[in-house]
């Protein structure tokens, strides 16, 4: 594959960057437009999201330098490097980081939590299949071992230098697997959000923390870079574990009762929500 998109003299750009910015931006791009579909103001949904993302990646730098807090005293500037380091739990700590940045803007604005999470939900499932393809392209988040014919051999020195890609050996295409299903999910999500199916605040974002929850949780088994955490026995990874909490989340959202206070406190705010 091509974990470098191209060259600008001593300068490597990484395809899984410079696809994990497209997809942040699509993301962003997305959730504005179905924020302003359903009423609300697409600037503050636009600052909502960039408040969020900046949290998330300034976060997990945060833990990241944290965590190896002596290589970092020895050389204070690779924080601003690093960039292929990658940690589950760090990555779940910026993205929790990210949320509640986000939260706390929506609070302060007084914008309605349950609709801006419906507009965020297809977007998140657009970010994360691009996110995904460009993954595959780097050789991060490699797949397990595999005879079957659509499997993909890595070649590349710099996938194993970054990533620690195995190469040689045909591997599951897990992120493009995990890509397809994300596409999936944000064309349901897409199709509720024009039909009746999603009556109440929250369904949207419920469906999709509930589908993403069960996919993630299967693809998991699939990748060879996994690791199994001691606190789950062995046997699941904290991605796994995260993603149970999201199917019992969403199904949380599916099965709120018929009435939304929310919805209605919401329209002092916003009489077209």
């Amino acid at each position: 594959m091509h974990p470098l998109l191209f060259h600008i003299g001593s300068l490597a750009i990484p395809t899984y960057g410079v696809l994990t910015a497209a997809a942040l931006l699509a993301a962003l791009g997305l959730c504005v437009e179905r924020a302003r579909r359903a009423g609300l103001p697409g600037d503050k949904v636009w600052n909502l999201g960039l408040i969020a993302i900046l949290a998330a990646l300034f976060g997990s730098r945060l833990l990241l330098v944290a965590s190896n807090l002596h290589v970092f005293a020895q050389h204070p500037f690779w924080v601003l490097g690093l960039a292929t380091v990658h940690g589950g739990w760090i990555a779940a700590g910026g993205t929790a980081i990210g949320a509640v940045a986000a939260v706390l803007y929506a609070l302060a604005e007084g914008l309605p939590l349950l609709r801006i999470a419906d507009a965020a939900a297809p977007a998140a499932a657009l970010g994360f299949a691009v996110s995904r393809i460009g993954a595959f392209c780097a050789g991060l988040g490699w797949g397990t071992p595999t005879t079957l014919p659509w499997g993909v051999t890595y070649r590349s020195a710099v996938a194993w230098l970054w990533y620690r890609t195995p190469l040689g050996t045909r591997l599951h295409p897990v992120q493009l697997y995990d890509a397809v299903v994300s596409f999936a999910i944000l064309v349901l999500l897409l199709g509720m959000g024009r039909s009746e199916m999603a009556r109440r605040a929250g369904e949207i974002a419920g469906a999709w923390l509930f589908l993403y929850g069960i996919s993630h949780f299967f693809l998991e088994f699939l990748r060879g870079d996994a690791v199994r955490e001691p606190a789950f026995g062995g046997l699941f990874t904290m991605a796994q574990g995260l993603a149970v909490l999201a199917v019992i989340l969403g199904g949380a959202l599916w099965l709120r009762r018929p009435t939304d206070p929310l919805r209605a406190g919401v329209r002092q705010h916003f009489p077209e929500v």
